[in-house]
């Protein structure tokens, strides 16, 4: 894949079947096919509720990224399975991704985001303003539990990111 990093990164919550497969392809590509974490696919009983938001990240009109993220209870949002093609990781799509998903949890109300991250990207995600709270098994595998506030600085300059929409 051919692309140039001058071309943005827009990001959106799914909003139809098209979309939300696209969404699962792409998961299904970084954590069955690449990384091996699951077996088959990696859908679990969260993807079947209403009030989970399946975000795509497109350069273009391809779907080169993902995030999922839901409410655990009126002020916590938890975001997981963020995944990038490892064609387009060079496309940069994994921090607006990671900033829209905070951006819409804070948008619904939310004031804290939890997350389960592989620890290869625990620096990436404190260069995203996040903290880390030590170790946990999570999907089998080492993880490291972080967290955002999701109110006051963070929210301007999220919603602010060029080249990332705010869906709904």
């Amino acid at each position: 894949m051919t692309r140039s990093l001058a071309r943005p990164v827009v990001c959106a919550v799914a909003t139809d079947a098209a979309e939300r497969a696209a969404h699962h392809r792409v998961r299904r590509a970084v954590f069955v096919d690449e990384q091996g974490i699951f077996a088959g696919d990696d859908l679990d009983p969260h993807d079947a509720r209403d009030d989970v938001l399946h975000v795509v990240a497109r350069v273009g009109d391809e779907v080169v990224g993902t995030v999922r993220l839901f409410p655990l209870d009126a002020q916590t949002w938890q975001g997981d399975r963020l995944a990038v093609l490892g064609s387009a990781r060079t496309a940069g799509a994994g921090a607006p991704l990671v900033r829209f998903a905070v951006a819409t949890a804070a948008a619904r109300g939310g004031r804290r985001m939890v997350a389960h991250v592989q620890p290869a990207n625990q620096r990436f995600f404190e260069r995203l303003g996040w903290t880390a709270h030590g170790t946990e098994d999570y999907a089998g595998r080492p993880h490291v539990f972080m967290t955002i506030a999701l109110a006051g600085d963070h929210q301007a300059p999220v919603l602010d990111e060029p080249g990332t929409q705010l869906g709904g």
